[in-house]
């Protein structure tokens, strides 16, 4: 896949979108990975060269993080010259002088005696002469690094840029020391103005500035998940989660006409009925804190409170609950095995693979005709990239569960994917017919319409795709995320901002939990150099995260944004001239010398 995107009539490369549109993406540990497994044994000459040429690099690197390393033979000559005609250099050339016979050392590995000639051209520099001295204190920075003495890098090098507001090397220089004395913010800081200055021509910078961000990232979503308040998502969410269950247990069960006024589980259960979902939790726990002889239905109550804390995102207090159930031997094996699926989605959600898996396997030796479960691990193996997998799973899910119109369409989707990896044309066509068969056997299933569209788009059908977003959004009008995909559809289709941002407002509007309309809203504010607004939506998009991988995805955004308001601030560039200078740079118009 390349990594060149386009937006709009502009190629920008993946970095470009993550800096301009704030979207972190993770580069780099496939080609590691590619390169260590299909690198041959080396043999004794080969490591013989590879040594040589690790020798050759590390020159090379030094050499590279000095700079004014071009006059010095010139400059040499000129002196010898000077000396033989007994004429006295000036302050400048003595300077300039003194920082090649730094340089020297420098590359020699002598880094205190490279310091101290330093220090002789700082002394002997004109203070006019801002370029010069930028440089020297710079390369007197890069002495300091390789002797780890971070804070007289940091010192050098806001020198440096006292003198050059503009040199991307002492802001690179300065990102690394902050980053070794755990300052990650600045460090993130001075990494985004590396890349503007540079136009994110530098790849290392790039790679660099992606692990950056992905680090303060992890982070902060570390300090703010210790003290997340649990929240229930939408209606429209736990809606679309709880019918993808066609035999769920708690669903499914009919409880007694009551005699009385409800309690405990029964007014759980009724409340689930009803979508009155802010009040199961606690009429759950009212039933398992009864007594045995007015509780009968303590194993429901857990397994319906471990769901819901699940669903609100927390994950210690739903495995608490559904441990609960898996444990109890004595237990209905239905509600054993429906616990195992939930608690394996838990364990996803925590990046914990082999866990989620396993307790797959284990409710499929529970219950093998289960057809809830093939379809829940199937999209978990939709997630997981493992396509072959997911398709197997959809078509036990949709032998065992006929009428399952989401496992129907879903397998429809793993085809489509599948079809598009092997790039075969018939099997696509198979594909797209699948589809509309799908939408004409459920005509009342929003996700038909839904899929469909976003395949149709994904295709650049869009069109075709406008029309089933309004047939899905007609059939499902509280759904909030439909409008979001519709806004996104609008800016690939047409570049129209203007109405994607009026979609994304509008689910907003009708849904203030939906996570995704505060991203895709701040991503395309972010675009439009609104960076404060972007901020702010990214914020709201935080505090209604689940997980700590959404999380640390969504801190990175906020964080992106945020240096990029500081960046711009500090370096006086407009944020809404930064779209316009990497387009002048992509079609080959230089940006002004940065020395």
């Amino acid at each position: 896949m390349s990594s060149t995107l386009k937006f709009g009539n502009v190629k920008l490369t993946k970095w470009q979108l993550a800096l301009l549109v704030g979207t972190p993406l993770a580069i780099g540990m496939g080609i590691y990975v590619y390169h260590k497994v299909n690198t041959p044994p080396a043999s004794a000459g080969d490591e013989k060269r590879k040594k040589q040429q690790k020798a050759l690099e590390s020159k090379k690197q030094q050499s590279l993080s000095i700079d004014g390393t071009s006059e010095d033979k010139e400059l040499e000559r000129k002196k010898k010259s000077a000396e033989l005609e007994n004429e006295k250099l000036s302050p400048l050339k003595e300077a300039t002088t003194f920082k090649n016979e730094g340089n020297t050392c420098y590359r020699n590995g002598k880094y205190d005696e490279a310091i101290s000639f330093y220090d002789k051209a700082i002394d002997k520099c004109p203070k006019q002469n801002k370029t010069d001295l930028a440089i020297f204190y710079q390369n007197r920075a890069a002495a300091y690094e390789m002797l780890r003495k971070w804070q007289r890098v940091k010192e050098d090098c806001t020198k440096s840029l006292e003198n050059n507001p503009r040199y991307a090397k002492a802001y690179f220089r300065r990102a690394k020391a902050y980053e070794a004395t755990n300052e990650m913010s600045e460090c993130l800081d001075d990494v985004t103005a590396t890349c503007i200055l540079e136009m994110f021509q530098n790849n290392n910078t790039i790679l660099y500035a992606d692990r950056v961000l992905k680090r303060t990232g992890n982070e902060d979503a570390e300090k703010i998940i210790k003290d997340k308040k649990p929240i229930l998502p939408s209606k429209s969410f736990i809606n679309t989660y709880m019918r993808s269950f066609v035999s769920d247990p708690i669903i499914t069960m009919r409880l007694p006409e009551p005699s009385e006024k409800l309690h405990g589980f029964a007014r759980a259960k009724q409340a689930l009925d009803e979508e009155d979902y802010e009040n199961i939790i606690a009429a759950c726990t009212e039933e398992l804190e009864s007594s045995e002889s007015e509780s009968q239905y303590k194993v429901e109550a857990l397994l319906l409170r471990g769901t819901f804390h699940l669903i609100a995102g927390s994950f210690e207090e739903a495995k608490h609950d559904l441990d609960a159930v898996i444990n109890n031997v004595d237990a209905d094996k239905k509600l054993r095995t429906y616990a195992l699926i939930r608690r394996a989605s838990l364990y996803i959600q925590q990046e914990k693979k082999n866990d989620g898996l396993e307790d797959f396997a284990k409710a499929q030796e529970l219950q093998k005709d289960c057809a809830d479960l093939y379809h829940q691990r199937a999209q978990i193996y939709i997630l997981l990239d493992q396509l072959n997998e997911a398709l197997d799973d959809f078509e036990k899910a949709v032998k065992l569960g006929p009428n399952n119109a989401m496992a129907y369409v879903q397998k429809c989707y793993a085809e489509y994917r599948l079809a598009l990896m092997s790039q075969d044309q018939m099997r696509l066509l198979m594909v797209m017919n699948e589809f509309k068969n799908a939408v004409e056997k459920f005509p009342d299933c929003v996700e038909c319409y839904s899929l469909m569209a976003q395949v149709l788009s994904d295709q650049q059908q869009f069109p075709q795709a406008e029309q089933f977003y309004e047939k899905a959004i007609k059939l499902a009008p509280d759904n909030a995320s439909l409008l979001v995909h519709r806004g996104i559809m609008c800016l690939q289709w047409k570049g129209d901002i203007a109405t994607a941002v009026g979609l994304m407002e509008k689910a907003i509007e009708i849904d203030d939990k939906c996570g995704l309309a505060y991203e895709s809203l701040g991503t395309v504010e972010v675009q439009r150099a609104n960076l404060d607004r972007a901020v702010e939506l990214f914020e709201k998009a935080i505090r209604l995260a689940k997980s700590q991988a959404e999380m640390c995805h969504l801190c990175a955004l906020r964080n992106a944004a945020v240096a990029q308001i500081n960046v711009t601030s500090k370096l006086g560039i407009p944020m809404s001239s930064i779209s316009a200078l990497a387009e002048a740079n992509i079609m080959g118009t230089p940006m002004a010398a940065v020395n």
